[in-house]
């Protein structure tokens, strides 16, 4: 198998995944005081697939953003062939199943051009262990980590140095040493005694990288207050949700929680709170209006070149769709295509886009083959559609629905059980539109959308 990256895993010294602790800020801090590796958080792949990913022309990143909008998966190009994204088969549970494994790890080994690792805790026996990772070494895989603890251990059990030497002696592709921040790792020195322990052939690091990140710097630990201003540099650069900040930092501070800080920490509720709390406030707003001015040229960039392309026959209206001015379960949507019905024409047809920078939407309606949009973009897909519908029915002198207008006909047309559905119960759509619409959505192809402003 040709691999086209340069990433390898001998002799490294490697973040460990960590569940709310691999994010972005965390994996870039972690490089800077000298991991090679990074690994992100245990990410499950149904929530990977329900995402879209997305280019943010602000923050410079690739996100992989979930239909609520949060944003599930950030890397940039500083961690490019440095980050390991971590798909999870939910804790040690695929351990009592290896032909499942297997099938998994050689599926991924033939369908993606990038090394494929795995990473176990080890099982009861030495000999079973040892016989699962040769399984394993078989499908392919460019290397192995090797929790040292049984899946039912927790943290304050010794790490089984002799089962990681064990399997790092039967096997020929790199084993990663893990577990060893409880019982060897408390500085950088110790790194290499954990690594000779276990005769493996990298080592990976989660608490004790967790609880001050520099302890991969050869020079020794970096004093925690610088350590947590840098984090917080990171978190706000690149847009990382407070929670995630707030808990991040709570694990650096530890036994420091009870004190003035801590507990400013413990009350903030924003990152601008957290940036206050660390007598960053000044750094919060210059890089806030920073992103703020880039987010603006951009703006203006897209929109001048919307300008230029637009479709100088579409008919436009700046208006918004606010359904406090209808009546319940009746919209634009509803009034247009009851009209189109009644003058004998094809049903309305929406197209609809997402801007990438701000991913707004915008929807065109063609109606008796003339075009009709709002100027004005909207933060959903179905509101841009109802705006749409209100441009074309004001073009057309067509009432809308609105509560100012009267007496809604669609109403009374309900109340006398019309046999023809109208509209779901659920969703207030219209039950006949769906095989009429098109959902256009723009594709980005490079590798680096844009997310919410830092907050």
């Amino acid at each position: 198998m040709t691999v086209n990256t340069p990433l390898c895993f001998r002799g490294k010294k490697i973040l460990a995944p960590m569940v709310r602790v691999g994010t972005l800020p965390m994996r870039l801090l972690a490089l800077d005081y000298g991991a090679d590796i990074v690994y992100c958080e245990e990410l499950i792949d149904i929530k990977m697939l329900q995402c879209k990913r997305v280019i943010n022309e602000v923050l410079e990143t690739v996100d992989f953003v979930a239909p609520n909008d949060r944003v599930v998966f950030r890397t940039c190009e500083r961690e490019r062939e440095r980050v390991v994204f971590q798909m999870g088969g939910m804790g040690a549970a695929l351990l009592s199943d290896p032909d499942k494994i297997e099938s998994i790890l050689t599926t991924l080994v033939k369908g993606i051009c990038k090394p494929v690792t795995c990473k176990i805790r080890i099982l009861p026996s030495v000999e079973d262990t040892v016989n699962l990772v040769k399984r394993i070494e078989k499908t392919g895989i460019a290397a192995i980590a090797v929790h040292g603890r049984k899946k039912e251990e927790r943290p304050q059990h010794p790490v089984h140095c002799d089962v990681i030497k064990a399997i790092s002696e039967a096997v020929s592709i790199p084993v990663i040493a893990n577990g060893g921040s409880h019982d060897f790792i408390k500085e950088y020195a110790d790194i290499e005694t954990f690594q000779k322990a276990t005769a493996a052939s990298s080592v990976m690091i989660a608490r004790a990288a967790m609880w001050n990140p520099s302890v991969f710097r050869k020079e020794g630990f970096c004093p925690l207050k610088d350590v947590m201003q840098d984090y917080i540099k990171y978190a706000v650069r690149y847009d990382n949700h407070y929670t995630n900040t707030k808990y991040c930092l709570c694990q650096m501070l530890r036994e420091q929680l009870e004190t003035t800080q801590g507990k400013k920490l413990h009350a903030a509720q924003s990152t601008q709170e957290i940036c206050e709390a660390f007598e960053m406030g000044d750094f919060y707003e210059e890089t806030t209006a920073i992103f703020e001015a880039k987010k603006a040229s951009l703006e203006t960039k897209v929109q001048d070149e919307d300008d230029q392309t637009e479709d100088p026959d579409v008919i436009k209206m700046a208006v918004r769709f606010d359904k406090r001015e209808y009546p319940p379960q009746i919209t634009p949507k509803m009034y247009l295509l009851e009209w189109c019905r009644k003058e004998k024409h094809p049903q309305p047809v929406y197209e609809t886009v997402q801007r990438p920078l701000d991913r707004l939407f915008c929807s065109v309606v063609t109606v008796a083959e003339r075009k009709y949009r709002s100027t004005l973009w909207d933060k959903s897909k179905k509101l841009a559609e109802q705006a749409a519908a209100i441009v074309c029915l004001r073009a057309l002198g067509v009432p809308e629905g609105k509560l100012c207008e009267g007496e809604n006909h669609l109403i009374n047309k309900r109340k006398r059980g019309d046999q023809e559905p109208l509209i779901s119960r659920d969703h207030g759509e219209d039950l006949a539109e769906p095989s009429h619409k098109k959902a256009n959505f723009i594709e980005e192809t490079s590798d680096m959308n844009v997310p919410k402003m830092p907050r």
